[in-house]
Protein backbone atom coordinates (compact mmCIF):
# COMPACT_ATOMS: atom_id res chain seq x y z
CA UNK A 1 0.00 0.00 0.00
CA UNK A 2 1.60 3.69 -0.96
CA UNK A 3 1.61 6.47 1.78
CA UNK A 4 -1.40 8.67 2.23
CA UNK A 5 -0.76 11.26 4.53
CA UNK A 6 3.15 12.23 4.51
CA UNK A 7 4.48 14.38 7.93
CA UNK A 8 7.49 16.83 7.14
CA UNK A 9 8.32 17.22 11.02
CA UNK A 10 7.50 13.88 13.52
CA UNK A 11 7.20 16.24 16.61
CA UNK A 12 3.99 16.42 19.48
CA UNK A 13 1.79 18.02 17.13
CA UNK A 14 2.38 15.36 14.03
CA UNK A 15 2.20 12.48 16.58
CA UNK A 16 -0.95 13.67 18.17
CA UNK A 17 -2.60 13.24 14.45
CA UNK A 18 -0.99 10.68 13.60
CA UNK A 19 -1.66 8.90 17.09
CA UNK A 20 -5.50 9.90 16.50
CA UNK A 21 -5.81 8.30 13.00
CA UNK A 22 -3.85 5.28 14.27
CA UNK A 23 -6.44 5.40 17.10
CA UNK A 24 -9.30 5.63 14.56
CA UNK A 25 -7.89 2.60 12.08
CA UNK A 26 -6.01 4.05 10.05
CA UNK A 27 -3.15 1.51 9.10
CA UNK A 28 0.29 1.91 9.71
CA UNK A 29 1.43 2.03 5.81
CA UNK A 30 -0.77 4.30 4.96
CA UNK A 31 1.78 7.47 6.72
CA UNK A 32 5.43 8.29 6.04
CA UNK A 33 7.10 10.89 7.89
CA UNK A 34 10.17 12.66 7.34
CA UNK A 35 12.02 13.32 10.50
CA UNK A 36 15.77 13.74 10.93
CA UNK A 37 16.60 12.77 14.36
CA UNK A 38 17.32 9.47 15.11
CA UNK A 39 15.67 9.07 18.54
CA UNK A 40 12.24 10.96 17.07
CA UNK A 41 12.25 8.20 13.83
CA UNK A 42 12.83 5.25 16.22
CA UNK A 43 9.86 6.67 18.68
CA UNK A 44 7.77 6.83 16.03
CA UNK A 45 7.61 3.40 14.56
CA UNK A 46 7.98 2.10 18.25
CA UNK A 47 5.00 3.77 19.31
CA UNK A 48 2.84 3.63 15.77
CA UNK A 49 4.80 1.26 13.44
CA UNK A 50 5.10 3.98 10.62
CA UNK A 51 7.89 4.55 8.59
CA UNK A 52 9.74 7.47 9.22
CA UNK A 53 12.88 8.54 6.66
CA UNK A 54 15.97 10.79 7.81
CA UNK A 55 15.40 13.05 4.64
CA UNK A 56 12.97 12.92 1.75
CA UNK A 57 12.67 10.64 -0.99
CA UNK A 58 10.48 9.76 -4.30
CA UNK A 59 7.93 8.22 -1.89
CA UNK A 60 6.60 11.46 -0.98
CA UNK A 61 5.25 11.48 -4.51
CA UNK A 62 2.70 8.73 -3.12
CA UNK A 63 0.83 11.05 -0.85
CA UNK A 64 -2.16 12.29 -1.41
CA UNK A 65 -1.85 14.99 1.65
CA UNK A 66 1.58 16.61 3.21
CA UNK A 67 1.20 17.97 6.74
CA UNK A 68 4.07 20.41 7.56
CA UNK A 69 4.55 19.96 11.28
CA UNK A 70 8.27 21.31 11.66
CA UNK A 71 9.45 24.38 13.70
CA UNK A 72 8.84 27.64 11.66
CA UNK A 73 12.65 28.53 11.45
CA UNK A 74 13.29 25.07 10.01
CA UNK A 75 10.75 25.09 7.61
CA UNK A 76 12.95 26.69 4.56
CA UNK A 77 15.98 24.24 5.51
CA UNK A 78 13.00 21.08 5.35
CA UNK A 79 11.08 22.55 2.28
CA UNK A 80 14.10 22.40 -0.04
CA UNK A 81 14.65 18.87 -0.40
CA UNK A 82 10.78 17.60 -0.02
CA UNK A 83 9.86 20.41 -3.11
CA UNK A 84 10.54 17.61 -6.19
CA UNK A 85 8.17 14.94 -5.12
CA UNK A 86 5.07 17.10 -3.21
CA UNK A 87 3.39 19.44 -5.70
CA UNK A 88 0.78 16.58 -6.42
CA UNK A 89 -0.71 16.92 -2.79
CA UNK A 90 -3.22 18.52 -0.91
CA UNK A 91 -0.89 20.50 1.54
CA UNK A 92 -1.91 21.15 5.77
CA UNK A 93 0.43 23.37 7.71
CA UNK A 94 0.17 23.35 11.58
CA UNK A 95 2.97 25.43 11.79
CA UNK A 96 2.73 29.20 13.64
CA UNK A 97 3.72 32.04 11.48
CA UNK A 98 4.73 30.63 8.02
CA UNK A 99 2.11 32.62 5.26
CA UNK A 100 0.32 30.37 2.52
CA UNK A 101 2.33 32.22 -0.17
CA UNK A 102 5.46 30.81 1.21
CA UNK A 103 3.92 27.10 1.31
CA UNK A 104 2.51 28.10 -2.14
CA UNK A 105 6.36 28.40 -3.33
CA UNK A 106 7.86 25.48 -1.82
CA UNK A 107 5.30 23.03 -2.81
CA UNK A 108 4.67 24.38 -5.69
CA UNK A 109 0.48 24.01 -5.68
CA UNK A 110 -1.86 26.69 -4.25
CA UNK A 111 -3.42 23.66 -2.80
CA UNK A 112 -2.76 24.78 0.58
CA UNK A 113 -4.47 24.55 3.95
CA UNK A 114 -3.02 26.62 6.82
CA UNK A 115 -4.12 25.45 10.73
CA UNK A 116 -3.77 26.82 14.10
CA UNK A 117 -3.95 24.07 16.78
CA UNK A 118 -3.20 24.30 20.56
CA UNK A 119 -1.92 21.86 22.81
CA UNK A 120 -4.45 19.83 23.96
CA UNK A 121 -4.65 18.72 20.59
CA UNK A 122 -2.51 16.24 22.56
CA UNK A 123 -5.29 14.77 24.22
CA UNK A 124 -7.70 14.88 21.39
CA UNK A 125 -9.68 18.05 23.41
CA UNK A 126 -7.93 20.68 20.82
CA UNK A 127 -9.55 23.73 18.44
CA UNK A 128 -7.71 24.30 15.11
CA UNK A 129 -8.51 27.56 12.95
CA UNK A 130 -8.20 26.73 9.58
CA UNK A 131 -7.58 29.07 6.37
CA UNK A 132 -7.71 27.54 3.13
CA UNK A 133 -6.48 29.25 -0.47
CA UNK A 134 -8.96 29.48 -3.02
CA UNK A 135 -7.37 26.24 -4.87
CA UNK A 136 -8.82 24.04 -1.92
CA UNK A 137 -11.82 22.41 -3.13
CA UNK A 138 -14.60 21.01 -0.26
CA UNK A 139 -13.97 17.61 -0.88
CA UNK A 140 -9.88 19.06 0.38
CA UNK A 141 -11.31 20.79 3.16
CA UNK A 142 -13.34 17.73 4.13
CA UNK A 143 -10.45 15.53 4.27
CA UNK A 144 -8.63 17.64 6.22
CA UNK A 145 -11.38 18.13 8.87
CA UNK A 146 -11.40 14.17 9.08
CA UNK A 147 -7.67 14.31 9.33
CA UNK A 148 -7.55 16.70 12.01
CA UNK A 149 -10.76 15.22 13.53
CA UNK A 150 -8.59 13.00 16.28
CA UNK A 151 -7.66 16.51 18.10
CA UNK A 152 -10.56 17.96 18.31
CA UNK A 153 -12.83 20.72 17.03
CA UNK A 154 -11.78 22.66 14.12
CA UNK A 155 -13.05 26.20 12.39
CA UNK A 156 -12.63 27.45 9.17
CA UNK A 157 -12.07 31.29 8.92
CA UNK A 158 -12.26 33.45 5.38
CA UNK A 159 -9.43 35.50 5.90
CA UNK A 160 -5.54 34.49 6.23
CA UNK A 161 -5.26 37.51 8.78
CA UNK A 162 -8.09 36.04 11.09
CA UNK A 163 -5.19 33.18 12.28
CA UNK A 164 -3.32 36.03 14.31
CA UNK A 165 -6.57 36.26 15.93
CA UNK A 166 -7.01 32.44 16.78
CA UNK A 167 -3.49 32.19 17.46
CA UNK A 168 -3.59 34.56 19.94
CA UNK A 169 -7.15 33.24 21.37
CA UNK A 170 -7.07 29.43 20.84
CA UNK A 171 -3.46 28.79 20.29
CA UNK A 172 -2.14 31.00 22.86
CA UNK A 173 -5.07 30.67 25.12
CA UNK A 174 -3.87 27.31 27.12
CA UNK A 175 -1.55 29.10 28.64
CA UNK A 176 -3.73 31.94 29.81
CA UNK A 177 -5.72 29.60 31.25
CA UNK A 178 -3.01 28.03 33.17
CA UNK A 179 -1.74 31.48 34.82
CA UNK A 180 -5.11 31.89 36.07
CA UNK A 181 -5.00 28.39 37.20
CA UNK A 182 -1.67 28.43 38.71
CA UNK A 183 -2.94 31.99 40.79
CA UNK A 184 -6.00 30.39 41.68
CA UNK A 185 -3.98 26.95 43.31
CA UNK A 186 -1.70 29.48 45.32
CA UNK A 187 -4.99 31.76 46.66
CA UNK A 188 -5.88 28.52 47.90
CA UNK A 189 -2.72 27.27 49.59
CA UNK A 190 -2.46 30.97 50.97
CA UNK A 191 -6.03 30.23 52.79
CA UNK A 192 -4.93 27.19 53.99
CA UNK A 193 -5.59 24.26 52.00
CA UNK A 194 -3.28 21.64 51.17
CA UNK A 195 -1.68 21.94 47.16
CA UNK A 196 -3.58 18.83 46.24
CA UNK A 197 -6.36 19.72 47.27
CA UNK A 198 -5.99 23.44 45.59
CA UNK A 199 -5.06 21.84 42.63
CA UNK A 200 -8.02 19.65 42.46
CA UNK A 201 -10.57 22.28 42.95
CA UNK A 202 -8.84 24.92 40.86
CA UNK A 203 -8.88 22.58 37.62
CA UNK A 204 -12.22 20.81 38.22
CA UNK A 205 -13.77 23.94 38.78
CA UNK A 206 -12.47 25.53 35.60
CA UNK A 207 -13.12 22.03 33.43
CA UNK A 208 -16.41 21.90 34.84
CA UNK A 209 -17.42 25.45 34.29
CA UNK A 210 -16.19 25.26 30.46
CA UNK A 211 -17.94 21.88 30.30
CA UNK A 212 -21.33 23.65 31.23
CA UNK A 213 -20.62 26.67 28.38
CA UNK A 214 -20.14 24.86 25.85
CA UNK A 215 -22.88 22.50 26.56
CA UNK A 216 -25.61 25.16 27.33
CA UNK A 217 -25.49 27.25 24.42
CA UNK A 218 -26.33 29.94 26.31
CA UNK A 219 -23.88 33.22 26.54
CA UNK A 220 -21.44 32.74 29.10
CA UNK A 221 -22.55 36.42 30.84
CA UNK A 222 -26.05 34.25 31.47
CA UNK A 223 -23.96 31.66 32.83
CA UNK A 224 -21.61 33.89 35.44
CA UNK A 225 -25.27 35.90 36.23
CA UNK A 226 -26.45 32.72 37.56
CA UNK A 227 -23.68 32.24 39.85
CA UNK A 228 -23.27 35.84 41.03
CA UNK A 229 -25.84 36.64 44.15
CA UNK A 230 -25.70 40.48 45.05
CA UNK A 231 -23.58 40.51 48.32
CA UNK A 232 -22.53 37.22 47.64
CA UNK A 233 -18.99 35.63 48.09
CA UNK A 234 -19.01 35.54 44.24
CA UNK A 235 -19.91 39.28 43.93
CA UNK A 236 -16.92 40.08 45.94
CA UNK A 237 -14.84 38.38 43.63
CA UNK A 238 -15.74 39.73 40.99
CA UNK A 239 -16.07 43.06 42.08
CA UNK A 240 -12.18 42.92 42.91
CA UNK A 241 -11.80 41.62 39.82
CA UNK A 242 -13.63 44.34 37.97
CA UNK A 243 -11.38 47.06 40.13
CA UNK A 244 -7.82 45.49 39.41
CA UNK A 245 -9.12 45.94 35.66
CA UNK A 246 -9.31 42.17 34.99
CA UNK A 247 -11.36 41.98 31.88
CA UNK A 248 -9.53 44.61 30.18
CA UNK A 249 -5.73 43.33 30.97
CA UNK A 250 -7.00 40.01 29.05
CA UNK A 251 -8.39 41.78 26.13
CA UNK A 252 -5.19 43.66 26.09
CA UNK A 253 -2.89 40.68 26.37
CA UNK A 254 -5.11 38.70 23.41
CA UNK A 255 -4.35 42.07 20.85
CA UNK A 256 -0.56 41.71 22.55
CA UNK A 257 -0.25 37.97 21.03
CA UNK A 258 -2.03 39.08 17.80
CA UNK A 259 0.24 42.18 17.11
CA UNK A 260 2.86 39.29 17.26
CA UNK A 261 1.67 36.94 15.14
CA UNK A 262 1.19 39.16 12.79
CA UNK A 263 5.18 40.38 12.49
CA UNK A 264 6.31 37.03 12.82
CA UNK A 265 3.78 36.12 10.07
CA UNK A 266 5.35 39.14 8.49
CA UNK A 267 9.13 38.25 8.81
CA UNK A 268 8.01 34.36 7.59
Amino acid sequence: MHPTLAFIGGGNMASAILGGLRRAGRPADAFLVVEPFESQRARLHAEFGVTALAAPDPRLADASMVIWAVKPQLFAEAAAPAAPWIAQALHLSVMAGIRSASLVQAAGTERVVRSMPNTPALIGQGIAGLYARDAVTELDRAEVDAVLAPTGRTVWVEREDDLDAVTALSGSGPAYFFYVVEAMIQAGLDLGLHETQARELALATCGGAAALALQSGEPVSTLRERVTSKGGTTHAALESLRADGVGEAVQRAVRAAAARAAELGRAG
